[in-house]
């Protein structure tokens, strides 16, 4: 039985291996036996506990995170075992190596080893479940262990050590480590013994597990989890597998770590800052450093980070060292003939020997990988956590400071909202992005110089060519870099400047239509949309620029190296230095490309800081001191007081009526001093807005407490200045305000300290939160339901609240729903009214009402409801005729007080003063009698409810984003869902590349194919050329054919200098084709997008919010103009490198091919998990972000009145829940995206790994085998590419998706069926009507609007038409302009059907005046006239018959004077009547005004009125009613009801029937 013989524990082939003549311990084998005892114990202790363990513990790891205690030395243990089964593979190694030396297989040699290895990896995960189970009597097996290896290792060290074994041999260097680790872990062990006690001693330690690990809702578990499971990712699992399962929300990330939440780092950044300060502060020109700042907060993390980052860095050169040293091997081989050594047991290597074998460098490689991905990883991971955490500290210092900022700052224009805006929303990111990218910057230039050592060591000279040329290029990528950042700002101002003209085209899309000036607008549209594709164009070229650069240097370098070491050593490098330098170079050519980018961002974070630094240094507002009075004395003297605090709470008593009582002995004493009936005094008062010059200048007042002091004074006078200057918001140069103890007749001692100071304050301009009408109400106050009945009752707020889609629980405000003028203010002084505060200031709260509701609300809920309250109130009001009502009134003029005291004393002291009132009382009076008619409030709810009234249609299209994600059925089952979730849009995608043109397509395919050829063919050809010395059995390639060696040299020069040649030009073409394609395609969905909805049916425009159309033209446009094109470049390339790199491997080692199938398997479903998660995180991320930019926005707005009412705390608290959970989705991004590249590195390892033990036992085609490696090395780089590319392209094709759903729309019919050249030029000339039989719908699936009206008109008749609100009116006037569906029926005008004309003509040819008036930006002449068809004295003529002419000729530039946006430059009245003035210049025979009056006043009511009786007296007038008094002239009255014509006559034939539609009419409309 030889062969069972020939493995024995000792071998075979040596008698003396069972020899202990000189006693066991001289027995090199026995001592190996003696090492294997430690190792069998521990495995045969632990693996019956973890098998019992093993049951209960899976499900329990899950739920209670709370157990996962560290016990002390947690970190250190792990690294230290990590070495150690480092140290154990060296050991198999050195073992199987060394027995490859001898004729029979030595077990002892490494069997132990083996089982070392086993036993150290048993010991970690014993270790990780005890820890998990916190059950630590169980770690003294461990600790045995550690104890027995530990003294048997020595054994074996001592026995060397007496054989004076020398220190060049591996096994005793290994030796020697082993027992220093097995020595550390064992006092590892000794240290969890001392500090937990849970054995020897009586009383074990007890702990605690940190406080976020109690709290369930904390799921971010990164620093709690164990080191593998840090390195790796790995407690992400479940969460990234769930999403496949449901999407992933903000439920299912929970809440940040205590440490990472932004209050945490706000102290810490706020400490380092206010330290800085001090240093400064004796200096006056320096200030405080931000830098430093965030170095004593963050830099800890920041070394932490860089240092991993070298030890990356450096594991990376392991790469092309280990290929160099594999080729070599082999080409070695001959040499290295098999030495046995003289005593046959004991062959002892030396390390040199030991990495000469290929074997054990694949392995060394892959460990290498392994490592310096996991550093890499780490690194990032740490800088990014930094980077989020120091961006929450800066928002919250942001925000705090924001909340000091004196008022004059942002009223006097020193610190605009945009700059704020852009503090928050910019800087900030700014300076997150430079700590994710900082460790770089110190990390690269070590990087670049190892690198150029090595290349030195390996080519000599010649390599310092190539890196000159690395180096020369790089300044190049700056400058491009640069140029990019330029060209992305100009860009940038045309789209807002496009985005302007579009927002304007959907608000006045209905008049557009109307007239018929759709293209004029579009085109206008479309000129700026070039001057941006212009500037995209620039864009482009620097981005295909950037990129071709990236590709080509690398080449270039090689091309110069190689070819100078050729002809400066007069032979081609070896395989091994090829394969080596070209792998370095690859390493080189990433920290160039991204140094440019580093740096860039370096310079901005530099602009960030200096920006940030003048926030934090700017004006603050005073210091609140004076406003708490004399608070103290209240407190004190009344626990002085009778003995009613003593018997805490008297039960008869409720303490509200004690606290009376207290209030009442107290009051007694202070009588005489008249600082109870006046809340607040301003003595001597000089008030200025920061510039030194007075606003307010001898001011002396008192508010009398629990009264009604009314301030007034023409505008500009200083009325608000006065209110403000009380609230502290206005520089006091002199003076001073006093605030009194304030009488309080609160419910709880609590609420009245609470809210004493704090003052309800209804600002002028009226500011709204981004909540529902009932957050905005109660403004943080708890919901009271009478209280709130009440107060809405007394603002009338409840009608316009019941038409709001979901009552007062909409959403209003920036992002929901906008309200007019008239409802926000009634909604802020309901909020004034609402809080529970002793002083209320009310900033002219009428302004924006009209009588009814102003009458209401003095009536309701300042006489009543304040009063009942005994709440003090300041009001500013013009409104002179509720004086009356006033118990004190301040009359201001010019800055000054003119005059103070109730109304009976300026009666009787300033006789002029109260005359001139009384005429202005007058005057208001007359214009109440007019305006009883007009009805301001009816009409904002009119227009609100039209705003709402296709909230049912919107439903179905709410979702539209969302549409193939649902479920179609209910029945549907999940896993469909789930299937779309997780399938890539490939036929957006489609849709996407063919907009681009074929052409472009096919030139990009072909292209990209070409240059990855290329690119392939260089790394081949020099693989050739290298290896033709080493073995001339080669394939013949034309070049070695030549007879002389220097014709051969010249020609494999010649190839490969052309092949480079090729793929540089290549890199570039490919570059520039798909930044083109993108372009391409970007312009051509644009243009279809915008004509498809300009064209699209009025109907649409009722039924899709506007913002959703405006979203496709700013945030859909902009991915798919400038991030589609770079991700696509980036996804086709990285993928095609891993394609080629896969087919070079298997063709130079085809066994590669059986090992991808698992690789490739374990890659997509990596790659498919990733996705979705992937997805869901980013849409977290973004919808997170805007709540927190608009919550900095509307604080910077609302300042004063935050303050006035004191709730800076709640705002605060806001904003750090706001950043947190932006925050933490975020963080959860980032750490998705390490899961990820952990993974794809690990894959790529170990692609490297088979590649390598595949190339080795393949055998000596060294050329092959270096180039077979230097890909696998490659791929590892690019894998996590593809994934994340394709990640986000998914994401971007929704952009794609959501325009294409808009571009399915059908359009408006514009096509008629007449020819035009039949239509006489002046058509419609009579202007005769005859309405037959006419049904009309919205839609053809809904029901229809109009119902059979039949009705002629003569020419020149002034028709009206009136009936309730939703009879028809409107929907008839739409008619004639064919912008509804007539589905039965015809109109003829003059003789034409108008069915049968081009929609164009037939409205080019009838003027509308609607009922809000629209004008658009740009000149007066462009809104009267934007075709510019006529004269400017038909124009004049125009604006004379609406009596504008004298106003337009007062303005500058007349004609040409600008308009605003919206026309807001002019009032309601002037615009109605600019509207008449252009129906006007259309010169048509028809005229239609559908509710033209209803917004504007009497007085411009009776200019139109008087200008349609003389000016269109020609013309047919066909006048829409909201009020019928208005057509009680008219020739004709059509009355509808229903959608059907009941009644049809003249206004005095119809007046007759007592019981008619119309009498009914007129009666309840008097």
């Amino acid at each position: 039985m030889p062969e069972v013989m020939e493995i024995a524990f000792c071998g075979t082939d040596n008698s003396s291996a069972y020899d202990i003549s000189d006693g066991f311990l001289r027995n090199v084998c026995f001592l190996d036996a003696l090492n294997l005892v430690p190792h069998v114990f521990l495995l045969f202790i632990t693996f019956p506990i973890l098998f019992i363990g093993w049951g209960t513990q899976s499900s329990k790891v899950q739920i209670h995170h709370n157990t996962w205690l560290h016990f002390p030395g947690h970190n250190l243990r792990w690294i230290l075992t990590f070495t150690l089964l480092f140290v154990h593979v060296c050991e198999i190694g050195e073992g199987i190596v060394s027995d490859t030396y001898l004729k029979s297989r030595h077990l002892h040699l490494f069997l132990p080893a083996i089982m070392g290895f086993v036993a150290a990896t048993t010991s970690i995960v014993y270790y990780h479940n005890i820890e998990t189970s916190n059950f630590p009597k169980l770690l003294l097996a461990l600790f045995l262990y550690w104890v027995m290896a530990f003294f048997t290792k020595t054994i074996k060290l001592v026995r060397y050590c007496q054989d004076a074994v020398p220190l060049a041999q591996l096994r005793f260097c290994i030796t020697v480590i082993m027992v220093v680790l097995y020595g550390l872990l064992m006092a590892v062990e000794i240290n969890v013994i001392r500090v937990r006690r849970y054995v020897f001693f009586t009383t074990p330690q007890k702990v605690k597990p940190p406080e976020d690990l109690q709290d369930l809702g904390v799921r971010f578990l990164q620093p709690f989890v164990n080191l593998v499971s840090k390195a790796t990712y790995w407690w992400m699992n479940p969460l990234i597998i769930s999403a496949h399962k449901k999407p992933i929300d903000l439920k299912a990330i929970g809440k940040l770590p205590i440490a990472m939440r932004a209050l945490t780092n706000y102290v810490s950044l706020k400490d380092a800052y206010e330290e800085q300060k001090k240093k400064v502060a004796d200096q006056p020109n320096r200030i405080p450093s931000i830098w430093l700042a965030m170095y004593r907060a963050f830099g800890r993390p920041i070394l932490l980070s860089s240092m991993f980052r070298y030890l990356a860095d450096l594991l990376g050169f392991a790469g092309p060292l280990c290929i160099s040293g594999i080729v070599d091997s082999f080409n070695n081989s001959e040499h290295n003939a098999t030495r046995l050594l003289n005593d046959s047991t004991q062959p002892y290597l030396t390390s040199h020997d030991f990495l000469k074998t290929a074997y054990v460098l694949a392995i060394l490689l892959f460990l290498a990988l392994i490592l310096q991905r996991t550093f890499l990883q780490a690194s990032y991971y740490v800088a990014i956590e930094t980077g989020i955490n120091l961006r929450g500290a800066l928002l919250a210092m942001i925000y705090n400071k924001i909340l000091r900022l004196s008022t004059s700052n942002l009223s006097m224009g020193e610190m605009t909202l945009g700059q704020i805006n852009n503090l928050v929303a910019i800087e900030t990111n700014q300076l997150m992005w430079f700590l994710f990218l900082c460790p770089n910057l110190w990390a690269m230039p070590v990087q670049i110089i190892m690198g150029v050592i090595l290349l030195y060591h390996l080519l000599g000279k010649s390599a310092l060519v190539g890196a000159a040329v690395i180096v020369l290029l790089a300044p190049i990528q700056y400058f491009i870099a640069t140029k990019l950042a330029e060209a992305q700002k100009s860009t940038l101002d045309y789209s807002t400047e496009r985005l302007k003209k579009t927002n304007e085209i959907l608000k006045g899309i209905k008049l557009l239509k109307l007239y018929a000036w759709e293209h004029i607008f579009c085109k206008s549209v479309e000129d700026t949309r070039m001057k941006e594709l212009t500037s995209l164009k620039t864009f482009a070229l620097y981005t295909s620029l950037s990129i071709f650069m990236n590709a080509a240097i690398p080449i270039a370098a090689v091309l110069a190296t190689f070819v100078t070491h050729t002809y400066a050593e007069e032979k081609p490098p070896s395989p091994a230095q090829a394969f080596a330098s070209l792998s370095l170079f690859h390493i080189l050519v990433t920290p160039l490309f991204l140094l440019s980018t580093v740096v860039r961002f370096a310079v901005k974070a530099v602009i960030s800081v200096q920006k940030l630094n003048e926030f934090l240094i700017s004006d603050e507002i005073g210091d609140d001191s004076w406003r708490n009075g004399d608070s103290a004395l209240t407190y004190k003297s009344c626990k002085k007081h009778t003995g009613l605090h003593s018997k805490a709470i008297n039960r008869k008593h409720p303490i509200r009526q004690q606290l009376d009582s207290c209030e009442r002995t107290l009051r007694v004493p202070i009588r005489h001093v008249d600082t109870d009936e006046y809340t607040i005094k301003v003595t001597n008062g000089f008030f200025s807005w920061g510039s030194g010059l007075a606003t307010l200048s001898d001011i002396n007042i008192r508010i009398p407490t629990g009264q009604m002091t009314m301030i007034v004074g023409q505008v500009g006078c200083g009325k608000s200045s006065l209110l403000l200057a009380i609230l502290g918001e206005m520089q006091s140069l002199d003076g001073k305000v006093h605030w009194s103890r304030v009488n309080e007749t609160d419910s709880s001692f609590e609420a009245s300290r609470r809210s004493r100071y704090a003052v309800a304050y209804a600002a002028q301009k009226p500011w709204l939160l981004n909540a529902t009408v009932e957050e905005n109400i109660t403004f943080g106050s708890p919901f009271i339901k009478q209280r709130y009945k009440a107060v809405t009752d007394a603002c009338s707020l409840q009608p316009d609240i019941d038409l709001l889609p979901f009552g007062d629980q909409t959403e209003i405000g920036e992002r929901g729903i906008n309200l007019s003028g008239g409802q926000r203010q009634r909604i802020c002084v309901a909020r004034a009214l609402y809080q529970n505060t002793s002083l209320v200031f009310l900033d002219d709260p009428f302004s924006a009402l009209d009588i009814h509701l102003s009458d209401h609300l003095m009536q309701e809920g300042i006489l009543k409801f304040l009063k009942d309250d005994k709440r003090t109130l300041v009001l500013v009001t013009h409104k002179l005729q509720y004086l009356p009502h006033a118990d004190w009134i301040i009359a201001m003029k010019d800055g000054t007080v003119l005059r103070e005291g109730t109304l009976k004393d300026i009666q009787n002291n300033d006789v002029e003063l109260y005359e001139h009132w009384k005429t202005l009382m007058n005057r208001q009076d007359q214009e109440l009698e007019k305006d009883m008619e007009a009805d301001q409030t009816t009409l904002e709810r009119k227009t609100l409810r039209r705003a709402m009234y296709p909230r049912e249609s919107k439903a179905q299209l709410e979702d539209e984003d969302e549409e193939e994600e649902e479920e179609e059925d209910e029945d549907d089952t999940m896993s469909t869902v789930m299937r779309l979730r997780t399938k890539m849009p490939w036929k957006t995608c489609w849709r996407y590349l063919t907009s681009g043109g074929f052409f472009l397509l096919f030139l990009m395919i072909i292209s990209k194919l070409l240059k990855h050829s290329v690119i392939v063919a260089i790394d081949y050809w020099l693989a050739q050329w290298t290896s033709k010395n080493q073995n001339q059995t080669q394939t013949q390639t034309f070049c070695s054919i030549e007879d002389s060696i220097e014709d051969s040299k010249n020609c494999y020069i010649a190839v490969f200098s052309a092949l480079s040649a090729a793929g540089i030009v290549l890199c570039l073409v490919t570059s520039l084709t798909v930044e083109w394609m993108g372009l391409m395609a970007a312009k051509n969905l644009h243009h279809n997008l915008l004509n498809k909805i300009i064209l699209g049916p009025i109907r649409f425009f009722d039924t899709t919010p506007l913002g959703l159309i405006l979203n496709r033209f700013s945030a859909d446009t902009n991915i798919i103009d400038q991030h589609i094109p770079p991700t696509l470049e980036s996804l086709t390339r990285s993928t095609l490198l891993c394609l080629s790199a896969i087919g070079m491997i298997s063709y130079a080692t085809p066994f590669f091919l059986l090992a991808l199938v698992p690789l490739g398997i374990a890659f997509y479903f990596i790659q498919k998990y990733f996705r979705v998660a992937s997805k869901d995180l980013q849409e977290l991320d973004d919808s997170t972000q805007l709540p927190l930019l608009c919550h900095f926005s509307e604080t910077a707005e609302g300042l004063t009145t935050i303050r006035a009412f004191r709730h800076e705390a709640r705002f605060k608290q806001r904003m750090l829940e706001l950043t947190d959970t932006n925050n933490i989705a975020y963080l959860f991004l980032s750490a998705a995206n390490r899961w990820l590249e952990v993974r794809t590195d690990y894959l790529g390892a170990f692609i490297v790994l088979t590649a390598a033990v595949a190339s080795i036992a393949e055998g000596p085609a060294s050329g092959l085998m270096g180039l077979g490696l230097l890909y696998a090395l490659t791929i590892t780089n690019y894998l996590n590419w593809v994934v994340r590319n394709l990640a986000d392209l998914e994401v971007q094709m929704g952009a794609v998706k959501k325009v294409n759903s808009f571009l399915n729309m059908e359009s408006e019919n514009y096509e008629g069926t007449m020819d035009v050249s039949q239509v006489p030029k002046d058509w419609p000339q009579e202007g005769e009507i005859k309405i037959d039989n006419l049904c009309v719908r919205y839609e053809n699936n809904l029901k229809p609007v109009l119902k059979h009206v039949k009705a002629y008109i003569k020419p020149g008749q002034k028709v009206g038409i009136c009936g309730r609100t939703g009879s028809g009116k409107s929907s008839l006037s739409l008619a004639f302009f064919r912008m509804v569906d007539i589905f039965d029926g015809k109109i003829v005008i003059d003789g034409i059907d108008i069915s049968k004309l081009p929609l164009h003509m037939l409205r080019s040819r009838l003027s509308i005046i609607l009922q809000d008036p629209i004008l658009f930006s740009g000149s007066i002449r462009f809104n009267l006239d934007p075709e510019c068809k006529c004269t400017d004295d038909t124009l004049w003529e125009a604006l004379e018959i609406a009596q504008l002419k004298n106003m337009v000729k007062s303005l500058p530039g007349g004609l040409d004077a600008v308009v605003t946006e919206g026309g807001e430059n002019f009032s309601v009245g002037q615009r109605q009547l600019f509207c008449l003035a252009r129906a006007f210049v259309r010169k048509s025979s028809i005229l239609i005004m559908d509710e033209a009056t209803a917004s504007i006043d009497m007085a411009t009511e009776n200019i139109l009125q008087k200008v349609v009786m003389t000016a269109f007296a020609e013309r047919t007038v066909v006048i829409i009613a909201h009020r019928v008094s208005q057509i009680l002239d008219a020739n004709l009255v059509l009355v509808l009801s229903d959608g059907d014509l009941v009644e049809c006559d003249s206004a005095s034939q119809l007046l007759l029937k007592k019981d008619g539609l119309f009498t009914t009419l007129v009666k309840t409309n008097k």
